[in-house]
């Protein structure tokens, strides 16, 4: 044979075991990407199935008066919403229903701070009495924003002594969140609402307020009932109230729908709202929590986490009337939002955070069964 057809047919025969090599190649990914479509499309029916079978046993165990969602990253798993936002008028509670979170609104005001530093406007470490005069005395003038974003500061109360030295231990503070408000107004120059507005627009939350800008246009918020079902009274001067002293905005101030909350998370822990090392800051276990219906957790910047298996953060919120959770599993995106608008004061805070305990245990428990069934099946690979 010639050299030159030699040549061309070696050439030939090499593009025609190439093209047939990426033939193969792409029939393997093909298969393997099918797997992995069907394995995926199981696992969600497998939640959904689960999801729907436990928490509407919750629903009717507690006759749940409020609204459920789970969500893994953009798909619904489990949503449902039972009872009234309105007792007396019988209006039902709908996907348009706004609630009032209570302190979940915390990790907002916390957010906020961090923005502010991502723009050199503060540090963490800088002490409040740089910002706030009525920190500028012997007792508070050692407090960092720091401490009061994972409430180490020792302040109860404004106005009353420290409980301990800051720094050294763990105080639930409302007032100090307040504070942290303040701070936000001093170095943007802008009244705190006008601030959280902007925050919910750039997290795409349409339809959260906060209790001071709230107009009840559509008469969709969710009323603050104490009592039960048939026996109840309305909290009055909802959501004004939420301005108050006692509570403060920037503590538990905001108001807020389930699909804003998921949202809000799914933007948060995505890197939309602060870049990656902030959020690191924001999640890190900067301190330990004992929490009355929760039990032993850790807690970052207005955010609580788990302190085993599975990773997840989270915050309930309370304020009357009004219990709230809203969990965010990394590992898997998933978004669980508890929110209700009735509380039977008289039995406690454990009977009334009981379906949201209940709730939080069975999507943990999925959280950590669909850990080690990815294990085996990385291991199977």
């Amino acid at each position: 044979m010639p050299k030159k057809s030699f040549s061309v047919f070696l050439i030939v025969g090499l593009l025609f075991h190439l093209i047939s090599c990426q033939q193969s190649q792409q029939e393997i990914t093909t298969r393997m990407v099918d797997k992995k479509a069907i394995i995926d499309s199981t696992v969600i029916a497998f939640e959904k199935n689960l999801l729907k079978n436990q928490i509407d046993s919750v629903f009717k165990k507690h006759q749940f008066n409020g609204s459920v969602a789970v969500f893994k990253d953009s798909v619904e798993l489990y949503r449902k919403d039972q009872g009234f936002s309105d007792f007396r008028n019988q209006v039902k509670i709908d996907d348009r229903t706004v609630f009032a979170i209570g302190s979940v609104s915390k990790q907002f005001t916390a957010v906020l701070i961090l923005l502010q530093m991502e723009q050199g406007k503060l540090r963490l470490e800088d002490k409040v009495s740089k910002y706030l005069h009525e920190f500028q005395n012997n007792t508070y003038k050692n407090i960092t924003i720091h401490q009061l974003l994972n409430h180490t500061s020792g302040l109860n109360i404004m106005g009353e002594k420290l409980r301990f030295k800051s720094g050294t231990d763990f105080l639930y503070s409302n007032d100090g969140f307040n504070a942290l408000g303040k701070i936000v107004e001093k170095v943007t120059g802008k009244p705190f609402d006008k601030n959280m507005s902007e925050l919910f627009k750039k997290a795409g939350m349409d339809h959260s307020f906060t209790g001071t800008s709230f107009k009840n246009t559509e008469k969709k918020f969710a009323g603050a009932y104490l009592g039960n079902g048939k026996v109840y009274e309305k909290v009055k001067n909802m959501p004004e109230r939420l301005g108050s002293k006692a509570i403060g905005i920037p503590a538990g101030g905001v108001l807020s729908t389930i699909e804003d909350l998921h949202q809000w998370n799914n933007a948060l822990y995505s890197g939309k709202i602060l870049n990656a090392e902030t959020i690191r800051k924001f999640e890190t276990k900067s301190a330990e929590r004992h929490h009355p219906i929760f039990g032993k957790m850790g807690y970052g910047y207005g955010i609580m986490a788990n302190t085993g298996k599975p990773d997840a953060f989270f915050h309930s919120g309370y304020i009357k009337g009004s219990p709230s959770l809203n969990i965010f599993y990394p590992k898997t995106k998933t978004s669980v939002i508890i929110l209700s608008n009735i509380a039977d004061e008289e039995k406690g805070k454990g009977y009334i955070f009981r379906p949201h305990s209940e709730i939080k245990r069975i999507t943990d428990d999925l959280e950590n069964t669909l850990s080690s069934m990815n294990e085996e099946e990385q291991m199977k690979m």
